[in-house]
């Protein structure tokens, strides 16, 4: 009876011992999945990165509860806001939305404290079109290279890596560059830095 209820006692400590370990191991997949969205939010709030249409945003006017919220930017570029209604949002970085903020809202409020931080980075797009894994848009992650963009899309079992090409609109033109996907894998050709807009086409 004593060496049944001491299998039984060792059974169940195994089992809870490996329902512990997959739950960490599901943990650490989650965060992995998250760190990449966690390091383009950051690079998003620097003084460099310019708000588009569709971004998400988050306003803070402290110790305004009613000023502070958490908004896209529409298609024409604008944010709605109590008091202020319509504001220019895109073609600004965060800091100057902010303080463009904290200059309109000196009508209502004394000495305002504004804060504008990035909450998605829609406006920044490349799209992946033929015979790629994964088509469609794809969020643009600060400094990526077209063999970033190709190692996330991935490739079909028919895909030509001979004769891969980004489209881009240059000055109304629309330039078609080639890329040497061997070279590139093997540490050598041009690796480009890819702009919202930018089309990569795998034959």
């Amino acid at each position: 009876m004593k060496i049944g209820m001491m299998v039984m006692a060792i059974v169940l400590a195994g089992l809870m011992a490996a329902g512990a370990y997959a739950q960490t191991a599901e943990n650490a997949k989650r965060n992995d999945s998250t760190a990449g969205d966690n390091s383009q939010l950051s690079a998003a709030n620097n003084s460099t990165y310019v708000i588009g249409p569709e971004d998400g945003l988050h306003i803070a006017v402290w110790k305004e509860g009613d000023l502070t919220a958490t908004l896209p930017v529409r298609p024409d570029g604008k944010i709605s806001m109590p008091l202020l209604n319509d504001v220019q949002a895109s073609g600004l970085t965060p800091m100057q939305l902010a303080d463009s903020i904290t200059a309109k809202l000196k009508k209502y409020v004394t000495d305002p404290r504004v804060t504008v931080v990035v909450t998605a980075m829609n406006s920044q797009r490349i799209y992946v079109l033929g015979e790629a894994a994964h088509i469609g848009p794809m969020a643009l992650a600060p400094n990526m290279t077209v063999l970033q963009a190709l190692a996330t899309s991935g490739f079909s079992q028919f895909a030509n890596t001979k004769a891969i090409y980004v489209l881009r609109q240059e000055n109304g033109k629309q330039q078609k560059i080639p890329v040497n996907y061997k070279q590139l894998i093997k540490g050598n050709g041009q690796n480009i830095l890819l702009r919202p807009g930018d089309t990569i086409v795998v034959p």
